[in-house]
Parts: C-alpha cells; sequence; structure tokens
C-alpha cells in the first residue's frame, strides 16, 4: 500500500497533457490563435527555433545591405559569407556579452568605439604619407 500512495502523492500538482482526439483542433492559445502544440514545452520550442531563424535571416540580410552601400553585391556577400569559425564565435560572445549586463555593453561599445577611431587613424595616417610622398600629386 505504500507504493501505491506514493505514485498517487508524486502526481499531485502535475497536469498531464490533452489528448487530441482525431478530429479536435487544438485549444486556441492567448489571443485566440490555436497553439502548434498542446505541450506548453514544445510551443516554446518552436517559438524558440523560429526566432532564432527569423533574426539569423534578418541579420544577415542587414549586414549585406549595409555593406552594399560601400561595395559591391558580390564583395558584400563574400564578406558576410566567408566568415571564420574563430570570427563566429567572437561574434557571439561579445554580443552575449553586451546583451547580459549594462556593464558588458559597456566594454563592447567601448572597444568597437576603439576599433572605428583606429581604423580611422590608420586611413588619415595613410592619406598623409600618399600627399608627402614625393612625385604623388593629389
Amino acid at each position: 500500500m505504500a507504493g501505491g500512495k506514493r505514485a498517487k502523492a508524486g502526481r499531485r500538482g502535475k497536469a498531464e497533457a490533452p489528448v487530441a482526439g482525431a478530429g479536435d483542433s487544438p485549444a486556441p492559445g492567448p489571443g485566440g490563435v490555436p497553439l502548434p502544440s498542446p505541450v506548453a514545452g514544445t510551443n516554446l520550442i518552436i517559438a524558440d527555433i523560429v526566432l532564432r531563424a527569423a533574426g539569423g535571416l534578418l541579420r544577415d540580410r542587414l549586414e549585406k545591405g549595409l555593406l552594399v552601400r560601400s561595395y559591391d553585391t558580390a564583395k558584400a556577400e563574400k564578406l558576410v559569407d566567408g566568415r571564420g569559425v574563430a570570427t563566429s564565435l567572437a561574434l557571439y560572445g561579445a554580443s552575449r556579452l553586451a546583451r547580459r549586463s549594462p556593464l558588458g555593453l559597456a566594454v563592447v561599445a567601448g572597444g568597437l568605439a576603439a576599433k572605428v577611431f583606429y581604423d580611422r587613424g590608420k586611413r588619415l595616417e595613410a592619406k598623409r604619407r600618399a600627399k608627402t610622398r614625393p612625385g604623388s600629386e593629389s
């Protein structure tokens, strides 16, 4: 008898997933839209996959769109699609750090600002060298 009580006590507070029949339609979720599965965990997994895929597609389109303004379409696609594993991991780590805390966001934003200033300084230095180089006319 002790085994029966323990089995009964183990089920307390847990809701069973409703069993859908052959002609039953899924119960509508919030807002009256039917959810794909009667199990909440499955719906969360589906939503996560859809959001990650949509976010990735949007990110790729946005990156290519920004690069097309400076480069031709083939060069932009090569820059976006030709990333290595190390670059992808570094970008993933930086985005996670920036998302998790305001301090992380400040560190990542500061690093990006330093990189922008470094690149501009290099470009200006190259322009100065080109102007002062003998025999060059600009």
